[in-house]
């Protein structure tokens, strides 16, 4: 009995674990079936979704693909996209001959080129950004003079006014239906609207015959820039960011658009028309934002500019402040968000800087006095 008793739950367990077996098989085969049908599903939605990529690619590029991707991909398409637009905003012969009589009161000895800054009554008030960087020049190292290169692009007529007052060369640019008078926060409507008023603005100028070194007012000018200016480039710019590593000549570079020298030619005059078109196909973004994305483009590449980027321990900013005194050119409070705290930081410039000019010859200057307290309540 126990050993048949044995036997029989040896025999017991023996079927059970074939009945268990061939459970396992079948549940093995629902398994299969289900990962297949699964695989089968995650295929057709992974196609699915491939192919509105494909479809939207040239309604959304910078929202679709990387910078890399964009140029390669995209750069004929918006070559045609901008040659298909309306033609610019025209001036009247009024304005063009009104600017014109102004360019050419502005220009330096060689008749060509100009210094441009823009301005509007919320930078023109009493201690204003403009009165700093009027200052700038008064006190900088052999700056004094470049005043009457100075051409202020007024916004509204309040700065307009401001303007005359200061016995500057003034234009009155300004845009039916946009109050331009009050603060432009960053990237608000006004704002962008601003930036772009201003770099069509610039296309007129170029076309017009004329250079221009183009400054927003926030950038002190404390030495002259001309003899640091690389002589053959076409279009050179100052940086947020310069990468050591980089030469001059990479687009690798992240450029400013508050301080540039430009060269009038066909070169240059085409490349500010297509930067100006370019807006729409990127709308929202401001003009830096879209030379970021239109510098690497064959249709740039193809018009054989010769771009520089202006390196930051002379060009400096809030963003890369340049570490000695002895070698800075400009400094722009870039990096600052608010107007109260730009004024602040730039002042504090000023005073640095006259510090420094008070210690005498290069000489005998140590490190200390040699570097900037800036920013504080920027960057």
């Amino acid at each position: 009995m126990g050993s048949h008793g044995g036997g029989a739950t040896r025999e017991g367990d023996h079927c059970s674990l074939e009945l268990g077996g061939s459970n396992d098989q079948n549940r093995h085969r629902n398994r299969l079936d289900y990962y297949s049908v699964a695989v089968k599903i995650t295929l057709v939605f992974v196609v699915i979704g491939l192919s509105y990529l494909v479809l939207n690619q040239s309604s959304y590029p910078s929202q679709l693909f990387q910078r890399s991707d964009l140029y390669s991909s995209s750069s004929d398409s918006l070559h045609q996209f901008a040659s298909d637009q309306d033609d610019l905003p025209s001036y009247t012969n009024d304005e063009i001959n009104k600017l014109e009589s102004t360019l050419k009161e502005a220009a330096m000895e060689d008749g060509k080129t100009v210094i441009i800054t823009t301005l509007n009554a919320a930078w023109t008030e009493p201690n204003s950004i403009f009165d700093l960087f009027l200052e700038s020049f008064r006190i900088g190292n052999q700056t004094l003079h470049l005043l009457d290169h100075v051409m202020v692009v007024a916004l509204d007529e309040t700065a307009y006014a401001r303007c005359l007052a200061a016995k500057l060369h003034c234009f009155n640019l300004t845009t039916s239906g946009v109050d331009f008078t009050g603060e432009a926060h960053f990237m608000s409507e006004d704002y962008l609207k601003m930036m772009w008023r201003r770099i069509d603005f610039l296309r007129v100028v170029l076309q017009m015959g004329f250079n221009f070194v183009f400054s927003d007012a926030d950038v002190m000018w404390l030495r002259d820039p001309f003899p640091r200016f690389y002589p053959n480039a076409d279009f050179q710019i100052a940086c947020d960011h310069y990468y050591e590593n980089l030469d001059s000549t990479d687009l690798g570079h992240s450029p400013n658009g508050g301080f540039n020298y430009v060269k009038s030619n066909n070169k240059t005059i085409k490349f500010y028309k297509f930067w100006c078109k370019s807006k729409d196909y990127f709308p929202g973004r401001h003009d830096q934002d879209v030379l970021n994305k239109i510098k690497m483009d064959p249709y740039v590449a193809n018009l054989e500019m010769e771009i520089r980027f202006l390196n930051t321990a002379y060009f400096g900013g809030f963003c890369e402040p340049s570490k000695d005194l002895d070698v800075v050119i400009t400094m722009h409070a870039n990096c600052c968000i608010g107007l109260d705290n730009k004024i602040h930081d730039i002042q504090m410039v000023i005073d640095d800087w006259k510090r420094y000019m008070e210690l005498g010859p290069t000489g005998v200057r140590n490190s200390s006095t040699r570097s900037w307290t800036v920013p504080r309540r920027c960057g």
